[in-house]
């Protein structure tokens, strides 16, 4: 299997990470999802991933805090925000003016163009 194909969401809500996780499954993607930022950090393995899929607001850790402790781990890790809110992409730019980030996608999103954009993302 290759690591891009390799893809690990992170969002509070399990209405959003189960069906992700089916639907990019049955498009040949291996998806390990997790509810909890904190939990998905505690096992996150620098170089295992082809992308990384991550919720803004969540409980606990927000999904900048978290981007900024992977990115402290795996320097080279391809991350996409999924968010409910435009807004974010010019905040990510101030409080990273520094970072790449792979993309910000709108909840809601089809599965087919989540395919799509994830291939665009990881060649």
């Amino acid at each position: 299997m290759s690591i891009m194909s390799r893809i690990l969401i992170v969002d509070d809500e399990k209405d959003i990470t189960n069906p992700l996780k089916i639907g990019l499954a049955s498009h040949g993607f291996t998806i390990d999802a997790y509810n909890d930022p904190r939990e998905a950090l505690a096992t996150y393995q620098a170089g295992k991933y082809g992308l990384i899929i991550i919720d803004i607001r969540m409980p606990g850790m927000n999904g900048f805090d978290l981007f900024r402790e992977i990115k402290k781990i795996d320097g080279k890790a391809k991350v996409c925000f999924l968010t409910a809110f435009d807004m974010y992409a010019g905040e990510f730019k101030k409080l990273f003016p520094n970072m790449k980030v792979e993309g910000f996608l709108t909840k809601p999103i089809s599965i087919s163009r989540l395919t799509s954009e994830i291939k665009k993302i990881t060649g």
